[in-house]
């Protein structure tokens, strides 16, 4: 089993595993955001297969975002958990009775204790857990006492929703805290009683079995609303950006539009000082045509008065 308590990315693993790390380290609030960017930058790098991967990563529920949150943020305490777990399922299976009576003192104190981290660390990173959250976090730890499976997938960091203790585990008082019940006697025995407690007994598993589908509905109706409404609240932060980018482009054509119009009537004005400047030099040429002309009867008079004057 592999501890995936360390910060994602930090042991030098390579892929989409400190990718998986990352994401499941993310508040629900911003999962399916960050998935599409993580997604969408393992298609850019040419990794199909991971992209696949991350976009099938389903949003955890906010008490299985603090369990996954606890095993980061406190290591060595969630090790020793770990361990206790181990020893505690060892004592059950050999029935040691004095073994399971500390464990199970062990037990409670540090349930309550990991849950109360877990909510702290859930409110420093911003998130309050109600008293449904938090009972679903010390669920989900009882579990990890209690179940190898469940300890090893809370041990992967990834878990998407709470876990459930198994029914058949002790989950308040250990066997040697209970007094032996009181045998009956023999004469108060009756053989109609044993099929009226069998029938009980299939009930009360009836019931639980019940309620365990009851719950385990609820709470998958409870991830797909969350799925939904994180869906909406990042579409309506699309929506918004888009937004933005509109009236920033709104901008830029104005200011292009009003560059053209600045352009164009420094055009004009160019062609006017154009057209003035011809008409300038135009009359400037008559003028010096004119001159040329008024020269050139000047010096044909000059020439025929010097003429007449030698005769």
């Amino acid at each position: 089993m592999r501890d995936k308590g360390a910060a994602p990315g930090g042991d030098g693993r390579s892929g989409v595993e400190p990718a998986l790390d990352e994401l499941y380290a993310t508040p629900p609030s911003g999962f399916v955001a960050r998935r599409t960017e993580l997604a969408t930058a393992a298609r850019a790098d040419g990794r199909a297969e991971d992209a696949r991967t991350l976009r099938a990563a389903r949003r955890p529920t906010l008490g299985a975002w603090a369990a996954n949150l606890l095993l980061r943020a406190e290591p060595e305490e969630s090790r020793r958990f770990l361990e206790l777990g181990r020893s505690l399922r060892e004592a059950y299976r050999t029935l040691d009775a004095a073994g399971l009576k500390e464990l199970s003192a062990r037990r409670r104190s540090v349930v309550a204790a990991l849950s109360g981290q877990a909510v702290r660390h859930a409110e420093e990173a911003g998130h309050r857990l109600s008293d449904a959250v938090r009972q679903d976090v010390e669920e989900t730890l009882r579990a990890v006492l209690a179940d190898p499976d469940a300890a090893e997938r809370w041990a992967g960091g990834r878990l998407e929703r709470g876990l459930a203790p198994p029914s058949d585990f002790p989950a308040g008082g250990t066997r040697a805290d209970r007094p032996a019940p009181e045998r009956p006697s023999p004469k108060r025995t009756s053989a109609k009683k044993a099929p009226v407690r069998d029938e009980l007994a299939e009930r009360h598993r009836a019931r639980e079995q019940r309620l365990a589908r009851a719950r385990e509905a609820a709470r998958q109706a409870e991830e797909r609303l969350g799925d939904r409404r994180a869906e909406e609240a990042d579409s309506g932060a699309e929506l918004e950006r888009a937004g933005e980018r509109v009236d920033a482009a709104r901008e830029q054509v104005s200011e292009a539009e009003r560059a053209l119009r600045e352009a164009r009537e420094e055009l004009e004005r160019a062609e006017r000082e154009r057209r003035d400047a011809e008409e300038a030099h135009g009359a400037a040429a008559d003028a010096l045509a004119d001159a040329e002309r008024a020269a050139r009867r000047a010096y044909r008079e000059l020439e025929r008065s010097g003429r007449s004057s030698s005769r």
